[in-house]
């Protein structure tokens, strides 16, 4: 039985209901009127889908002819190639000026209100300051920056002329920002003097410095007041604050260079856990067409809606989130620690007063104010929020009975999944279909998401790998310092040639839904027999004790057996009587496969920028080897914990 179902009036005024009803005038899409008809027709008629969502969505620009060229090679397809268009005209597209286009928390230290008229006066200005460096179109931009405005702002300048954006986050040390843009030679640096974090002010202007030293190819340096109003600029040659730099121009208009559709946009970064970041470019047109898909028609993201993503700009889901200004949405942009105020309860606040329809945020988050003993239906006035999306981990079961009991009852709960990779999700959410406890709803239009097993056939209701079957638009155009594509084809299709392998660790269900269990590259294999982690800890993590747990596979006397970390809540520890509940509870509720051989108290459990456990990192250090990029992660003393621990040396617990 589904956990919610969307009533009729809201399946009427859905955007997507008017998308179907544009295909079907002119082109019946299938015998029934409903998503599963939709998503087939998109698949057995890619282009013409493509094609459609350009003309329903409005988008700014000269379409050309030709829709997909090469459609047969993945990669190699190319969309829309004789397109001309620009990302931030898109994002601009007219509206009055004094709407309200971003409103902004910096924990409870900082409130700021932009109107439309604004943001696109601001960005014409530096846009102009931008060209008066000699930046063009293909320059790299970089920008060391917290999720305010003035990113929002830089990101639409250097679009506006097609320079190449590209963001970290002020959280990350030196090191994990000079592994990213130097690997990108930027010609511009801009840089924000510090941030806020459980209420602490955290200067970053040495950070700045020896960022800037190291990057020979910065030109100009742009530095962001934030934590204070006058921040120093000394060390620091060729910089300004970036006030200045937008009153010199003062009153430039925004213009707008069209260009290809795969004209490179931004360029992001993996997590690099296990390497150097790779440099993963994608293009304007293809993120363009992407999120408006996802915003308008699998979010029902309609003008006037108040947009809210948990994000830094580090993580994938910022620039989804920036996007939202494309469907004339209000950006509400929050930046610091999560859990601030008296009662870590500072995004709910935010979404109550800044009265949020589209509340997104990660399954930990969820499961952190749960255990927190929050009641969000009891403490806040959530009335206007409709949609409420998590993604960065598996959202487990328990988290949806969380959200509909404790929450609100009558809101759609979108379980995402995508990436860095694609820039956007291969499954999620859709406003006609019903939700159902633990599943992600459906695969996304357009998208030609298959779970296959380890002989290359697709499977339903069991575990597989997730894989994409057909080209799609925001598949990254390249790998930066990638000539010959080597590194690009390892990265997805070395396992299936011409076939799209995510890399995660996925099942179909019944209802055309998804699950991820996680990482395949973290998928446990004790005995030969593979088992996602998610599946675990959906189990561990209901234990009142347990905050959180990770799982790992540990190579021992000739085959491999499982590892369980545990952080238990305060006041709680791990003895015999829990470990042995721990065990009971797998081997009941999952398979005597699941239950570990090990299970060992962890003081904090290691997580990357955006929140996500990193296994692989754990496994790495318990097998003693090297964590080749630690600066990845965001509390990276975590993992000295985990070396050379003696329960892992003799038989354990």
């Amino acid at each position: 039985m589904p956990i919610w179902k969307p009533d009729l009036d809201r399946q009427k005024n859905a955007i997507l209901t008017r998308f179907a009803q544009s295909i079907e005038a002119t082109r019946p899409f299938a015998e029934s009127f409903d998503y599963d008809g939709l998503y087939r027709w998109s698949l057995a008629h890619s282009p013409e889908f493509w094609s459609a969502i350009w003309d329903f969505c409005g988008v700014i620009g000269e379409k050309g002819e030709r829709v997909l060229v090469d459609a047969d090679k993945m990669p190699g397809a190319r969309w829309f190639p004789d397109t001309r268009l620009n990302f931030a005209e898109n994002l601009l597209r007219p509206r009055p000026a004094e709407t309200e286009a971003i409103v902004f928390w910096g924990e409870d230290k900082v409130e700021r209100r932009l109107t439309f008229g604004e943001i696109v006066a601001k960005a014409g200005a530096l846009a102009a300051f931008f060209r008066a460096q000699g930046v063009e179109p293909g320059d790299r931009i970089a920008a060391y920056i917290h999720n305010g405005p003035q990113a929002i702002i830089g990101m639409l300048a250097a679009a506006s002329l097609g320079a190449v954006w590209s963001s970290c986050a002020p959280e990350f040390g030196v090191q994990s920002v000079l592994d990213r843009f130097g690997q990108i030679a930027p010609r511009i640096l801009i840089a924000v003097d510090g941030y806020f974090y459980k209420g602490k002010t955290l200067d970053r202007a040495d950070n700045i410095r020896e960022i800037a030293s190291k990057l020979p190819t910065v030109q100009k340096i742009l530095v962001v007041p934030y934590t204070s109003e006058s921040p120093s600029l000394d060390g620091l040659a060729d910089a300004l604050l970036l006030p200045q730099a937008i009153a010199a121009h003062e009153g430039a208009a925004l213009r707008y260079e069209r260009l290809p559709f795969d004209h490179p946009l931004y360029i992001m970064f993996s997590s690099g856990t296990t390497g150097a970041p790779k440099c993963i470019v994608h293009g304007a047109g293809g993120t363009l067409l992407q999120h408006l898909k996802e915003h308008r028609l699998q979010s029902d993201i309609k003008p006037g809606d108040r947009f809210f993503y948990a994000t830094s700009t580090g993580w994938m889901m910022w620039n989804w989130l920036a996007s939202g200004l494309a469907s004339e949405a209000t950006l509400l942009l929050y930046d610091g620690f999560f859990n601030a105020g008296k009662d870590g309860a500072i995004l709910l606040d935010f979404a109550a007063k800044e009265k949020a329809t589209f509340f997104g945020t990660s399954a930990g988050y969820l499961k952190q104010i749960e255990k927190q003993g929050l009641k969000p239906r009891e403490s806040h006035d959530l009335s206007t929020v409709r949609s409420i999306a998590s993604t960065g981990s598996p959202l487990l079961p328990d988290s949806f009975d969380y959200v509909y009991r404790d929450f609100k009852t009558d809101v759609q709960l979108a379980s995402i999944s995508g990436g860095t990779d694609i820039v956007s999700c291969f499954v999620g959410g859709n406003p006609w279909s019903p939700v159902y406890r633990g599943e992600i709803q459906c695969a996304g239009l357009g998208m030609a998401v298959q779970v296959w097993d380890e002989d290359g056939k697709r499977v339903a209701g069991h575990e597989g790998e997730l894989v994409c079957t057909q080209p799609f638009p925001s598949m990254p155009i390249y790998f930066w310092n990638d000539a010959d594509g080597e590194k690009y084809r390892k990265a997805y299709f070395s396992e299936h040639p011409g076939i799209w392998r995510h890399g995660d660790f996925a099942t179909e269900t019944e209802h055309k839904g998804f699950l991820i269990h996680g990482r395949s590259d973290a998928t446990l294999n004790p005995q030969g027999v593979r088992i996602g982690t998610a599946d675990i800890y959906n189990i561990v993590e209901r234990l009142p004790e347990i905050l959180e747990s990770l799982a790992i596979d540990q190579e021992w006397e000739g085959t491999t057996r499982i590892v369980l970390f545990v952080k238990t809540r305060e006041g709680a520890e791990l003895d015999d009587a829990l470990a042995a509940r721990i065990k009971r509870e797998l081997f009941e509720k999952a398979s005597p496969r699941h239950v570990p051989s090990v299970i060992i108290e962890a003081p904090d459990l290691p997580h990357t920028r955006s929140g996500k456990l990193v296994e692989l990192a754990v496994k790495e250090i318990v097998h003693g080897r090297p964590v080749k990029n630690v600066g990845a992660l965001s509390n990276p003393e975590a993992l000295e914990f985990f070396a050379n621990l003696p329960q892992l040396a003799d038989k354990g617990r």
